[in-house]
Order: C-alpha cells, then structure tokens, then sequence
C-alpha cells in the first residue's frame, strides 16, 4: 500500500510539472499574442534608407488572432499572428505569392519576438526569394522596431524600420 501511494505521490506531482511547464509556454505566446493585440492602430515608419512604411493592426477572430496590413518600402503584405498550442505562429502574405509561416522565440520580457522560417507554401524551392525571418523590438506603447530579412538564392537581405503609432 505504501508503494502505491509513493507512486501516486510521484505520478501527481509529474503531472503537476508538466502541466505547469506546458500552461508557462502556452501562456508567454499568449502574453506576446496580447501584446501584438495591444497594438491595434496604425504605426508609421522610416527605414535608415528613408523608406516609408505603414502598418494597421487589428485583432480578429474573436481575439484569436492579430491581422497586420502592411505597407513597406512600395510593397502591400499581411501578416497574421496567432497561438498554436503553446507556440505563437505569423503566417506571412507576401507579394511574391508565397506564404512563409515562422514561430516565434519570446524574451522573457516580452519585449522582443523573433520569428524564424518553419515551412511555407508556394514556395517553388529553397533558394526562391522570401521573407526568412522577423524580429520585433517593443521599446514603448508607442514606438517598437521591427526588422525583417528576405532571404533569396542563400542571401539574407534586411529591412529595419523604426515605427511609432500613428496619432
């Protein structure tokens, strides 16, 4: 009977561990998640170039997930945020007609989020041009930066824009 209890004792506190480890990961996505809804609006911005970007951000899907509308350096895109168990997710819609889809790494400060390639859709090949990454620096309620890298034939190339909400 002691033996069994001892089980129990231990079976209930794994349990307990990876429970608890599983709902810290799963709520960090949806503290970054939150933090992406926090920014609804339109932000303005310049890259160190001088081109101008603009970005609207709206939640959607009964708060399930965050649509971007982006305009940068002469380019339309969409971007959608959104919580995949314990993972937060951006599927990007580019208008070289593919779809990259990236998973984030989350500070445990919540301010910075970098997105890294996982899969995307038509994507003719590896070497084809696409954005390969994102990384998100939130300075304020009002200024964040964020900087993008295209990757094409294993080149990176990096947009950086500095934005601010727009008042």
């Amino acid at each position: 009977m002691a033996h069994k209890q001892s089980f129990l004792r231990v079976f209930a506190s794994l349990t307990l561990l990876f429970t608890s480890t599983a709902l810290m990961a799963q709520s960090s996505a949806q503290k970054a998640l939150d933090r992406f809804k926090s920014m609804a609006g339109t932000w303005q911005g310049k890259s160190p170039s001088g081109k101008i970007s603009e970005v609207t951000y709206r939640s959607t899907a009964d708060g399930t997930a965050v649509m971007a509308d982006m305009h940068m350096a002469g380019e339309d895109m969409v971007s959608m945020y959104y919580v995949n168990r314990d993972e937060l997710l951006m599927n990007h819609f580019c208008p070289t007609n593919n779809q990259p889809r990236m998973k984030a790494v989350i500070s445990p400060d919540l301010n910075t989020v970098s997105f890294g390639f996982m899969d995307a859709t038509n994507l003719p090949g590896p070497n084809a041009g696409h954005m390969h990454s994102a990384v998100f620096l939130f300075s304020d309620a009002d200024h964040y930066t964020e900087e993008w890298t295209w990757k094409q034939e294993g080149k990176d190339t990096k947009m950086h824009f500095e934005m601010q909400r727009k008042q």
